[in-house]
């Protein structure tokens, strides 16, 4: 029987970088016990040869004032839902962050797949995967064939002295070690854009008085507020351009061809 929200998985990474293979590997391993689900492709996203392994494929879009548009189709228990490779991730994650707020589901993980030959070549892609990261609960290492152990170590450490709580794992032939361990929902991003209320900062109100001996304000009771800090990436000057600018991936991947 169908889970009564579903679990939606949200997939990172640049075009090329074998999302598609992965997911299929996921849902072929890691998905138990007759478990529907279902991917929600961008439809900027040109064919693959992993689409047939998908199962249920459906196109979402971006509509005028830069949401998303998709209805999750029903009866599913898992969701996965893949980014438009070409465009600049943050505006995705703003977007699918009111997306999953307007649909009745679950957020389990999000994952960004990392092309390492596309990366190494390219340095000021760095910027732009250091935002994916940032967003990620797994992060998984793709496409590594002639790049140098030297890079992978670099950015594997890269990650490691930033204290960020991703789990980095290597991909090997489109398949990842353990795709139980990958799907688990478990929390390990750094960011608290998907936080539920209850995990927002509790910080002092304003205007709350002064604490009497006893630990309470004049009222008897200390005033608080939640507090839900701006995500770094979300942040905008004034103008509306973002404080954190992003690489245009899709001039890097133009380059590839």
């Amino acid at each position: 029987m169908p889970a009564e929200k579903p679990l939606v998985y949200l997939i990172l990474g640049a075009a090329g970088s074998g999302r598609r293979e992965v997911v299929a590997d996921l849902i072929e391993g890691g998905l138990g016990g007759g478990k529907r689900s279902a991917v929600l492709l961008s439809e900027g996203e040109a064919p693959d040869p992993a689409d047939p392994r998908l199962g249920m494929v459906v196109r979402w879009r971006w509509i005028a004032n830069g949401a998303i548009e998709v209805a999750v189709p029903a009866g599913l228990d898992v969701v996965f839902l893949i980014t438009d490779g070409r465009k600049n991730p943050v505006d995705q994650l703003e977007a699918f962050e009111a997306w999953v707020g307007s649909q009745s589901v679950e957020l389990a993980r999000v994952l960004c797949v990392v092309n390492c030959r596309l990366a190494e070549l390219n340095p000021p892609l760095l910027a732009w995967y250091d935002a994916c990261v940032h967003f990620s609960d797994v992060v998984l290492l793709n496409r590594r064939e002639g790049v140098t152990n030297k890079w992978i170590t670099g950015f594997q450490n890269h990650i490691k002295h930033q204290f960020l709580p991703c789990l980095v794992e290597m991909v090997k032939d489109g398949c990842v070690a353990n795709p139980a361990l990958i799907l688990e929902p478990q929390a390990l991003r750094i960011s608290h854009v998907f936080d539920e209320e209850e995990d927002w900062v509790t910080a002092e109100g304003d205007d709350a008085e002064a604490e009497d001996e006893d630990g309470a304000g004049a009222g008897g009771e200390e005033e608080v507020k939640m507090v839900l800090e701006e995500d770094p990436y979300f942040a905008r000057r004034q103008g509306g351009r973002r404080v954190k600018e992003l690489p245009d991936i899709a001039e890097f991947l133009n380059r590839a061809h």
